[in-house]
């Protein structure tokens, strides 16, 4: 149960509540990219320069997940920058892996 104005409100809904029913709604596409660990951090920011990106989500040529990025639009760059540092490290100890990329599908 949720407090209004110190009441508890039956059925209200927490921002973050909210967001989650809202991104369910949202339809989103998958999409998958095989690189060298030396084209890795090119990759990602193609990928990121797109748009409409919700996660992304790189894994080893076993298939094992090495790093899993939720993405907000809008703040992109600000949230991105400690990732691309993880990136890097990654790029540098893996010889080939999967991008696997969430998009939002545009409406319309």
């Amino acid at each position: 149960m949720n407090h209004w104005l110190g009441q508890e409100v039956p059925g209200m809904l927490r921002d973050s509540q909210k967001e989650s029913v809202n991104m369910s709604e949202q339809r989103t596409r998958t999409e998958e990219f095989q690189v060298s660990g030396d084209k890795l951090i090119e990759k990602i920011k193609e990928i990121i320069h797109s748009g409409n990106i919700r996660r992304i989500k790189i894994a080893n040529e076993e298939g094992k997940p090495l790093i899993d990025i939720p993405l907000t639009l809008g703040v992109v760059g600000v949230i991105l920058v400690p990732q691309m540092a993880a990136i890097g490290a990654i790029a540098a100890i893996v010889t080939k892996c999967t991008i696997t990329v969430e998009k939002i599908e545009e409406e319309g």
